[in-house]
């Protein structure tokens, strides 16, 4: 049985639709705290299935050991963490005490329990300002902001743990940039407050809800002059984390991987394009950079190729498609 960790979130609900079309028995653990129970009651309609479903934090470690001591969890795959990089800047401690101490806590239990496999939500801010693209997972490794530096955290905790006991079976899903929603139209990215990523923050100006987006730069060495970013639909990523507990076992050292296309859009690409799948206006203006943004940052994913046998097949119409379906269906997310 598979643990889920913040499976009610944004990709690990997609990504619990895959497990359980694939025939995988598993538990959605989750807290809440940015996510809602109505995704995991969609979840159930669109598999036809109901999904064990336990509320708790990661940081509770005697919920935790009441779990693993009433389900046969034999691996995890781990989303439960905070994400917004503002956020992380403006409340650090939130973002270690969460994510770090969290995943700590986690793997602690998972040990007391002898469960040793994990798929961990990584992401590419790890490889903080590259110097270069595509990215490959041998690039130097930093990071610009405390969730990214969490996340690398996490990474460095894994890799030394396997040092320690090397019958740990460790996957790092390193993604590019999320987007897209459920083909049904029934579950997608549903964000508290002002939205930190340019998808959602396009279509709730498709919608009506905001008046405009902001363009962060227009001055980039880019084709238009805006940042260029490798955007994957959300439900090529959650195969991705299929893959990983089909491979897990051929695992021999811990082994990072980057989920992306290989491709990267402009914002100003992205806007035409959700403007034509959507058939709606998307007034924009420009603004100044933000720190830390870079000009182009997009995947080499031929790792995941080779080694997990995926790669993204849904393009950028598809995306904006499936991320318009889910807008217009749920104009206010799962609060109806």
């Amino acid at each position: 049985m598979i643990l889920v960790t913040g499976g009610a979130g944004y990709i690990g609900s997609h990504t619990v639709i895959e497990l359980i079309e694939s025939g995988y028995e598993l538990i959605v653990y989750d807290n809440f705290s940015n996510s809602n129970i109505e995704s995991i009651k969609r979840v159930e309609k669109i598999v036809d299935k109901k999904i064990i479903t336990i509320e708790g934090d990661i940081r509770d470690r005697e919920s935790l050991k009441n779990l693993f001591s009433n389900y046969n969890i034999d691996s995890v795959i781990h989303f439960a963490g905070a994400k917004a990089v503002g956020e992380s800047v403006a409340l650090p401690l939130k973002y270690y005490d969460n994510n770090v101490y969290g995943t700590m806590v986690l793997l602690e239990v998972m040990s007391e329990f002898n469960c040793k496999k994990i798929v961990f939500s990584s992401s590419a801010t790890v490889y903080g300002e590259p110097k270069s693209v595509p990215i490959t997972e041998e690039f130097e490794l930093s990071a610009t902001n405390p969730y990214g530096r969490s996340k690398l955290m996490i990474e460095d905790i894994l890799r030394d743990l396997y040092i320690s006991d090397d019958s740990w079976q460790i996957i790092l899903l390193r993604y590019f940039n999320p987007v897209g929603a459920h083909i049904s139209g029934m579950i997608g990215e549903d964000p508290n407050g002002i939205p930190n990523n340019l998808m959602p923050f396009i279509s709730q100006v498709a919608v009506g809800k905001r008046e405009y987006l902001s363009v962060f730069g227009d001055d980039y060495d880019t084709c238009d002059g805006t940042g260029v970013r490798d955007y994957i639909h959300v439900s090529d990523l959650a195969n991705g984390h299929l893959k990983s507990i089909e491979k897990i076992d051929n695992i021999t050292t811990p082994l990072a991987i980057n989920l992306g296309t290989g491709k990267g859009y402009s914002v100003l690409e992205m806007v035409q394009a959700f403007k034509s799948a959507s058939n709606r206006e998307i007034p924009y203006q420009i603004s100044p950079r933000r720190d830390g943004d870079i000009a182009i940052c997009y995947a080499n994913a031929s790792l995941a190729k080779e080694f997990l046998d995926w790669s993204a097949i849904k393009n950028i119409e598809d995306m904006c498609r499936d991320s318009w379906r889910w807008q217009s269906n749920n104009p206010n997310g799962y609060n109806k």
